[in-house]
């Protein structure tokens, strides 16, 4: 057996953490391509084939064991079933707001998120937040008013898929499953759900599954693709960087539909929203310039105290 070295790790981390970020990123493509299903046929959909293709993959991966505890053990289980319905909430917001024609607000929304979960990471788990991060917070707050204020309404849909998203990561902090099983049993938790909508549809005659085109059967299922293999290969991303080096990586998808909004699908960016762009991203920047220079005082920390 071959040891691989430390950089030929790094190097894999680097191509997983692109393939996810960049899939991530260039999900508003898919979802425009079949924009003419409904957003909630659309969720359904993406629940069911995500849960068959995952249950397949646990079964060939001979994990399918590692569901029994989860599920007999409630103290787990009620969290995984709340998280279940958050991500179920932004997977459908999401979508929403693609279909819609208003991805800027899905751009912004997952730009801040990060500073989102700072927040959350302060109010409920008592972490505390140096200054420079309280700067980057409230930048990001100006941001959001300056964009309400010059428009007369809140970017509400950008600010559920932060908060949804973040309370999503604050929940499965509580339950510690693994990324594949955990997520397995979140969309199994809402399977009978989706099933029962997709029923309901398919008996009022409104359902497009196996009713359209070959085409739309074959965009839906995708649908599980879509939505696990970015989550797959964050997973193996995350096993060989460091979470500073993966947090890096996070902004590639926001740039990616922020480009597509502007460049391909032509939506309104207007100087409000320059202005509310520049102070997120003034945000993000010195909160990860705040991150990689505490990171490397820690490196250094043991070496000059050995000395």
């Amino acid at each position: 057996m071959t040891l691989r070295k430390p950089q030929d790790e790094t190097r894999t981390g680097v191509m997983y953490a692109l393939l996810c970020y960049g899939l991530w990123g260039f999900t508003p493509l898919y979802f425009k391509a079949i924009d003419y299903v409904p957003a909630l046929e659309m969720l359904a959909h993406r629940v069911v084939w995500s849960a068959v293709f995952l249950a397949i993959l646990l079964w060939l991966k001979g994990r399918f064991h590692e569901i029994r505890p989860l599920v007999t053990d409630f103290s787990q289980l009620r969290w995984l079933l709340v998280s279940s319905l958050l991500i179920s909430a932004n997977w459908g917001l999401y979508i929403y707001t693609v279909m819609s024609g208003q991805i800027l607000q899905a751009s912004l929304g997952y730009y801040i998120n990060p500073l989102v979960s700072v927040l959350l990471g302060m109010l409920f788990l008592k972490e505390g937040l140096r200054p420079v991060q309280w700067l980057a917070v409230l930048l990001a707050v100006g941001g959001t008013l300056n964009l309400a204020i010059s428009y007369g309404e809140v970017p509400w849909l950008a600010l559920a898929l932060a908060f949804s998203f973040g309370f999503y990561g604050l929940v499965r902090k509580m339950a510690p499953a693994g990324p594949l099983v955990g997520l397995l049993v979140e969309t199994l938790l809402v399977t009978p759900i989706a099933l029962l909508y997709l029923a309901w549809l398919a008996e009022q005659g409104s359902g497009l599954f196996l009713a359209k085109d070959t085409y739309t059967d074959g965009m839906l299922l995708a649908a599980a693709f879509v939505t696990a293999l970015p989550l797959l290969w964050f997973t193996n991303g995350a096993k060989r960087l460091r979470l500073s080096t993966m947090g890096l990586f996070q902004y590639i998808a926001p740039t990616m539909q922020f480009l597509l909004a502007v460049w391909l699908f032509k939506e309104t960016f207007t100087v409000a929203h320059g202005v509310t762009f520049v102070l997120i991203w003034s945000a993000l920047l010195i909160y990860t310039g705040d991150i990689l220079r505490m990171q490397a005082r820690l490196r250094h920390a043991p070496a000059s105290a050995a000395k």
